[in-house]
């Protein structure tokens, strides 16, 4: 079933580099967060005892989604033990299960069925049972149920795994007094990736019941016109899609079902290749929008953030069942220009939307009055850089991303460094180690950008037949000390909005350039505001944004590199009224920018 796995989070150490600052950044945030602030609201709902201060945002004691971070915040410091084996990680993870076992021992004595867990009453449930008003308790619950289940699987903490399966036991109760038109009629309230983790629960404990909750949170609408190979999704919520195609992935790993694998192969294809901006992200005001519409969308509220989060989780899963290059150059976009580019760099804060608009700017969560969906995936992206950067056979190791990475592979006993200061440098250096000569086929992957891509062993070029996107295989007998280098080769080249010829985002290799506008006038760039969609930022008028003049050619061969600054170009004559400097939209922080151009030919 899978032809490619990928390697524990502990087995790859990411080395000096734009992606394990991030990493450092998120580390220091997570440590900064205070369990009980964030557990005040599970005390409270169970009658425990809590005198901690709690969270605001979307954490508020009054607002609909608490406990939602928690189960992020479980899942990122599982992430972060693992990636950087800091036991501190670990042991917020054990004290914060530990509570939440506490909680849920609790709650019957007030009211609450067993096996409830959350930080908000059960009413909740039955308020989307009746279709009344409320903000997405099963989202809340998944994310619950998602830290559980990384708490268990990546810190071994038995615990979590018990109390997880008394929630499936309360849900598989609560469920099963539905009809199934109720059933689907209850999943029109936003679910998360509630079947991600049901999948995966079913996958460890083989019981049947797991299953049969499973397939009933399986979406009928969705899954059908995925099945069909039909794309309706206009107007449909975007983020509340994305987790229902991750979910019928893990179904097709634990249970087989072809078409569970169909549903979510033609689902990335319509999001990663039809509907998708030069980022990697997709969306506007959270909705997807016709193909054919997206010059109408260049807004202050596209591309949100976790969507992509969600998006490259499920290009994990094609990957692995067709290891290919074409899903490895639509993760390494997402990855390198919306995810990195997702984190301020002074405050560690997370992005929610990435204004597409020209001339706006970035706009941040803040540490304590935030917490929203994009916060809560956010902490977990910058913990988990590692996981996709290489995958295995028996006898192949993949080498899918460019990033300084170290990776162990104690049953082949070999270690692979990889060098490099990409995309700063157009080079990177695999030296291998092993314990003795091994064979081992090495899968390099030659990206759609890096056409004349180049090889050497050991100072030896190596001829290479295959074309970009694709993989090139070294299949040989390596030697402790042996070195590969790789140079890929980047070049300027236009993206233009689906649809859209007349307007174009610069790329350079897989990095996005966006014109670098200034920073007048520029308004504080944290959002305070609870209801993200209506801030006033969102909506703040922007300057002129200069159009440029020329066709493709005129465009690319008037845009010259500045010298002395890396990654950095500029137009020469090409503006109106005046001409631009371009540089990586993931390097971009607290200046106005514009990333799609209007062009005049």
């Amino acid at each position: 079933m899978l032809k490619a796995n990928p390697f524990h989070l502990k087995q790859v150490t990411l080395l000096d580099g734009p992606f394990k600052e991030a990493m450092d950044r998120d580390a220091a945030y997570l440590k900064n967060l205070e369990p009980d602030r964030l557990l005040h609201m599970f005390r409270v709902t169970a009658s425990l005892p809590s005198d901690a201060q709690p969270y605001g945002g979307w954490e508020s004691p009054e607002g609909e989604l608490r406990g939602h971070s928690l189960g992020h915040y479980l899942s990122a410091c599982a992430l972060m033990y693992v990636s950087s084996g800091d036991g501190a990680f670990k042991e917020r993870v054990d004290y914060i299960v530990s509570v939440l076992g506490e909680c849920q021992e609790a709650l019957p004595s007030q009211g609450y069925n067993e096996g409830f867990l959350s930080a908000y009453p059960e009413e909740f449930f039955d308020k989307v049972d009746r279709r009344w008003s409320v903000w997405a308790p099963y989202y809340t619950l998944h994310k619950i149920l998602a830290g559980l289940l990384d708490a268990y699987e990546l810190c071994n903490n038995d615990q979590a795994l018990v109390i997880l399966e008394k929630m499936a036991d309360w849900l598989y109760a609560r469920t099963g007094r539905l009809t199934s038109e109720q059933m689907q009629i209850s999943l029109l309230n936003e679910p998360g990736g509630i079947t991600e983790t049901l999948a995966s629960l079913y996958g460890i404990t083989d019981k049947p019941e797991h299953l049969e909750l499973l397939k009933r949170f399986n979406d009928d609408v969705l899954l059908g016109m995925m099945a069909r190979e039909e794309d309706y999704m206009d107007r449909m919520h975007a983020n509340t899609q994305v987790p229902k195609a991750t979910g019928a992935a893990l179904q097709y790993e634990v249970t087989g079902d072809e078409t569970s694998r169909k549903i979510a192969t033609f689902f990335w294809e319509r999001v990663a290749l039809a509907r998708s901006y030069a980022i990697g992200g997709h969306s506007d005001d959270e909705l997807f929008f016709p193909v054919d519409r997206f010059g109408q969308h260049l807004s202050t509220l596209s591309a949100e953030t976790c969507n992509t989060y969600n998006m490259l989780k499920l290009t994990r899963h094609l990957f692995s069942w067709e290891p290919s290059a074409l899903t490895m150059d639509f993760y390494e976009r997402g990855l390198f220009n919306h995810i990195l580019g997702s984190q301020d760099p002074e405050t560690g804060m997370m992005t929610y939307f990435v204004s597409h608009k020209p001339g706006h700017l970035k706009l941040y969560s803040t540490p304590e009055d935030s917490f929203w969906c994009c916060a809560g995936t956010g902490i977990e992206n910058h913990a988990k850089y590692g996981d996709t950067i290489y995958y295995h056979t028996d006898d192949a190791l993949y080498v899918n991303l460019f990033i300084a990475s170290e990776l162990t592979w104690p049953e082949k006993g070999v270690t692979l460094r990889q060098e490099t200061d990409f995309p700063n440098e157009d080079t990177t250096r695999l030296r291998v180690s092993c314990d003795k000569p091994t064979s081992l086929a090495l899968k390099i992957r030659y990206p759609y950008w890096a056409e004349g891509m180049t090889i050497s062993v050991n100072g030896e070029a190596v001829a290479i037949d295959s074309q970009p996107s694709s993989y090139v295989t070294l299949e040989r007998e390596w030697q402790d000390g042996d070195e590969i280098v790789v140079t890929l080769p980047m070049e300027l080249h236009l993206q233009a909005l689906p649809g859209e010829p007349d307007i174009v985002a610069f790329m350079y290799g897989p990095i996005v350039l966006v014109g670098a506008l200034g920073t007048d006038d520029l308004p504080d760039p944290y959002l305070h505001d609870y209801h993200v969609r209506l801030a006033p930022l969102n909506f703040q008028p922007t300057p002129g944004v200069p159009v440029l003049k020329g066709n493709d050619a005129e465009l690319l061969a008037k845009t010259k590199p500045v010298a002395g600054k890396s990654l950095t170009f500029a137009t020469e004559g090409l503006g109106k009224p005046s001409d631009v400097e371009l540089i990586p939209f993931y390097q971009l922080h607290h200046q106005r920018y514009t990333i799609y151009w209007q062009r005049e030919v």
